[in-house]
């Protein structure tokens, strides 16, 4: 089980934006650190979605595959990024694989402790699942920003 302290170096996570220490405390209880080593794979895509992790230290790739054999990497991301958030809301297959790039420690919390942590503390939960709201908000305007840039880019290139 994890303890408040397990948080302080990454209190400046979007995820964690407004939470008091209490609540903190409180989330710890429902959340797992896993220690991973570089190289090893986090979860890949299309296999069932069980959980969101939340980076403590190191780096993740997250890449896709696009064509047979040909995966891309898609970002890099670092200590305070969660990925794999979906999972918590929907449950569905990955979207993305996640690898660890650099050793890492990860906070992990599983969608069966997020429901339970609704059914136990429903103001946490929601505060929480309008935190991941933000994560995914930037990400899909941060996407639509570079997609948009690629269409100015490639007229240009016309």
């Amino acid at each position: 089980m994890l303890k408040v302290e397990d948080f302080s170096t990454i209190k400046g996570s979007l995820m964690l934006q407004g939470f008091a220490d209490k609540e903190l405390s409180r989330l710890a209880g429902f959340c797992e650190l896993r220690k991973m080593d570089e190289g090893t794979t986090v979860f890949i895509e299309n296999m069932p979605g069980e959980s969101l992790f939340l980076i403590r230290k190191g780096t993740i790739r997250i890449s896709k595959m696009f064509a047979e054999g040909d995966e891309q990497t898609l970002i890099v991301l670092g200590p305070e990024d969660i990925f794999g958030e979906m999972a918590v809301v929907d449950g569905l297959p990955r979207s993305a694989t996640a690898r660890v790039a650099e050793d890492a420690e990860l906070i992990s919390l599983k969608k069966q402790d997020f429901e339970k942590l609704g059914q136990e503390d429903g103001a946490l939960a929601l505060k929480l699942l309008i935190n991941i709201a933000k994560v995914f908000s930037r990400r899909v305007r941060e996407a639509s920003d570079e997609y948009r840039d690629m269409l100015i880019w490639s007229l240009q290139k016309s």
